[in-house]
């Protein structure tokens, strides 16, 4: 009775584990992946034909890219209505299918 009593207990603290296991892997995942820098730049160009910005910016820590002026494709249309040249900005922005893309970007009073 005592080993059936040890062999339940034991089942019992390895579901224990076994569930939050897959828990604390998931929250060591996600605090693994930090969120996508800000950067700022700087509007030179917003052409709403070919759904991209041109930018002039600092450092794109994660991208691993270094301050210039380049052209990135906007992920959403509407972002083209939102800036205009001469405008500062934050931005994030990720290769996206081989494709530099501003996923998000604000513009800074």
């Amino acid at each position: 009775m005592k080993h059936l009593h040890n062999v339940v207990l034991a089942t019992f603290i390895a579901g224990v584990f076994t569930s939050v296991s897959p828990l604390c892997s998931a929250q060591q995942a996600s605090a693994a992946v930090a969120p996508a820098a800000m950067s700022e730049g700087e509007i030179r160009k917003v052409d709403k034909d070919a759904g991209t910005l041109t930018i002039k910016h600092g450092e794109l820590k994660n991208l691993g890219m270094g301050a210039m002026t380049m052209v990135f494709k906007a992920q959403d249309p509407a972002m083209l209505n939102q800036v205009k040249q001469g405008d500062k900005v934050r931005f994030v922005a990720n290769m996206v299918n081989g494709v530099l893309t501003v996923s998000t970007i604000t513009v800074v009073k």
